[in-house]
């Protein structure tokens, strides 16, 4: 099969030319990032540090890391590295204790990260022959707003279709005969499903291939998902903090994600020690944003925990792969695409007059996420009729979706039958099962 690139000459730049291009883009960055960053110039004071000490990749562990509660530390501006007037756009995960990380972009920003899903586009097959429907959400959640951007950079025909309303989805798949679909593994599987439920079979519709990401799924779904669309499923990596999908993306091959190494540095550390490991070792993957303007992250911590692999890939791209995703080094879950940390969950309890004894189930029934929530009454309140408590579930329910952003099925339980521990308290049960 013949490959194709959407920039061939920096997908399969040789690895001299791409390590120095990184070091003199890693220079101007962290020079930038010195001077534009208060937050991040302490923090580089503080190690004795000055941006002339980084000569290149060779040097990175000299510098800071960064993390998710740095970023809450410096919210709404701290780590902004332009001017406001300069920035088009922001994005934003969901608030942890009230507070979200929002990322800026300017137009040269937004332009790059659409490259970078461009490149994921074209290595699924894409080309400005296709129709591509777009079914991740819009708005502040990445997904929606970097897939369709790079469909536009190939050319593409690009259904704007945000997620939901699947009738409408399957209708405007069927009748503009779309080639490629973007959107969470779990309601590719739930398409598919519905497809199956009116009558159609994986014959009957024009695509060819999927480009999924944004929550965990086993090599057993992705099997399931081009049995039931007919289609080759292709995975997709990113976040927020770094601009979002299309930091890494898998190629026809299949042997893990290339990194877009020309904009993002990769390392893999111990997450307890912070010792960079060599390839091949598991550990956290760490990020470096070589040429983001507005909000430029040096040594940012994914709390993924993957493998690097630079062995040569049969598809002609010479930028580093990263397996899947094995884990977190955090608590933090991944619940039909956002983010949710339990902390979250627990600060809303105690906003609402509960104590902080619950248990958080979440399970995948028909190829979607659920989120049961067991939440403690105490003595007084467990007193109340089953109405009044059902209006409390509903209440408490609410507010829990208004920081998360998704529906948590609530359940007011009595005092005292939530297991105790004597160790550290097991909150989460995770019933899904995200590996063969």
């Amino acid at each position: 099969m013949e490959q194709r690139y959407y920039q061939a000459g920096v997908e399969t730049m040789p690895r001299e030319e791409l390590r120095k291009l990184q070091n003199e883009k890693l220079r101007k960055q962290v020079e930038h990032v010195y001077r534009s960053v208060p937050y991040y110039r302490a923090l580089m004071d503080e190690k004795g540090l000055t941006p002339g000490d980084i000569g290149g990749v060779e040097d990175l562990y000299k510098l800071p890391f960064l993390s998710k509660s740095d970023l809450r530390e410096t919210y709404p501006y701290g780590m902004l590295a332009v001017p406001l007037s300069d920035c088009v756009r922001i994005h934003s995960t969901s608030g942890t204790t009230g507070k979200r990380v929002i990322a800026y972009y300017t137009q040269h920003d937004i332009d790059l990260w659409e490259e970078c899903c461009a490149r994921a586009i074209v290595a699924a097959g894409g080309s400005k022959d296709d129709v591509v429907q777009v079914c991740y959400g819009y708005g502040l959640f990445t997904g929606g707003s970097g897939l369709h951007g790079g469909a536009h950079k190939v050319g593409a025909l690009t259904l704007p279709m945000s997620s939901g309303n699947t009738d409408r989805q399957i209708q405007f798949m069927m009748d503009l005969k779309s080639t490629i679909i973007c959107c969470t593994p779990s309601y590719a599987a739930y398409i598919g499903e519905t497809l199956r439920e009116k009558g159609y079979k994986p014959s009957d519709n024009t695509l060819k291939a999927g480009i999924f990401g944004a929550e965990p799924w086993t090599e057993e779904m992705r099997r399931d998902i081009e049995k039931s669309l007919g289609i080759k499923a292709y995975d997709i990596y990113g976040l927020t903090e770094t601009s979002g999908p299309g930091v890494a993306f898998e190629c026809s091959e299949q042997h893990g994600m290339h990194i877009n190494e020309d904009h993002f540095v990769a390392e893999i550390i111990d997450p307890d020690t912070g010792e960079v490991l060599p390839d091949g070792e598991k550990g956290e993957l760490v990020f470096t944003s070589l040429d983001k303007e507005a909000f430029p992250l040096l040594r940012y911590r994914t709390r993924d925990i993957c493998v690097l692999d630079r062995t040569p890939c049969p598809c002609g791209r010479t930028h580093v792969r990263m397996a899947k995703p094995m884990g977190r080094s955090d608590d933090m879950l991944i619940i039909r695409g956002v983010n949710v940390f339990p902390s979250q969950i627990e600060t809303v309890l105690i906003n609402e007059g509960y104590a902080p004894n619950y248990r958080i189930e979440v399970d995948r029934v028909n190829n979607s996420d659920t989120l049961d929530v067991f939440v403690e009454l105490s003595p007084d309140q467990f007193s109340d009729t089953v109405g009044a408590i059902t209006t409390m579930e509903k209440k408490l329910s609410a507010a829990i979706t208004g920081i998360l952003g998704i529906h948590p099925t609530v359940h007011l339980v009595a005092p005292k039958s939530i297991e105790r521990s004597e160790g550290k308290a097991k909150r989460v049960v995770d019933k899904r099962k995200l590996h063969d």
